[in-house]
């Protein structure tokens, strides 16, 4: 909450604006009516370069933030068989955090961007057994339009893909992850499973 007030006392950014980092990093949202005027050059607005400003400063949170442990997973797959790919993936995830959480004998909760409407997420859960289960329940959907939180996972996400997925129209942030994120990913980059 500090760096969203952060930026709305700099930026403009109002505190309820959802932070959606495809659209801000990329120069799509028009995340303040106050551009600053650095990014104003002969009286066009530089959205790309002001959204990759607000980036930083998500990110230099991210990095700053004491205790915060975070990190990133993926999977190559085809086109056509990406909710395949995204149940294995996500079935695969939970088992981990499974095996991490009997390891230190805790109980977790997952929450996830979205509204919940597929069902693959809960078919996962509920085909854990229930006496040994230490994800305590179905995955906890939330708007990230709703939730700072959600929108900092977002973030996370965004620079873990662009790190793994190189494009060159992304090429600014291909070392967010390494250069921000990894000092708080206990593997020090996005791990494919």
């Amino acid at each position: 909450m500090d760096t969203r007030k952060l930026l709305w006392r700099e930026f403009g950014i109002p505190i309820t604006t959802e932070l959606h980092t495809t659209d801000y990093a990329n120069g799509r949202g028009r995340i303040s009516k106050r551009i600053p005027e650095r990014h104003i050059h002969d009286g066009r607005e530089y959205w790309k370069d002001f959204g990759r400003e607000v980036a930083h400063q998500c990110l230099e949170t991210l990095r700053c933030t004491e205790g915060l442990t975070l990190g990133a997973v993926y999977r190559w797959g085809k086109p056509d068989d990406l909710a395949r790919t995204k149940r294995e993936l996500y079935a695969d995830l939970v088992s981990r955090v499974e095996c991490e959480l009997a390891a230190t004998d805790s109980l977790g909760l997952i929450f996830m961007d979205g509204d919940g409407s597929d069902s693959s997420y809960r078919t996962t859960h509920r085909g854990l057994a229930l006496a040994e289960r230490r994800v305590i329940e179905d995955a906890i959907h939330i708007d990230s339009s709703g939730s700072q939180l959600v929108q900092m996972a977002d973030l996370v996400a965004w620079s873990a893909n662009v790190a793994v997925d190189h494009h060159p129209k992304n090429e600014f942030a291909a070392q967010w992850y390494s250069d921000y994120l990894s000092e708080r990913d206990p593997k020090r980059r996005p791990q494919e499973m």
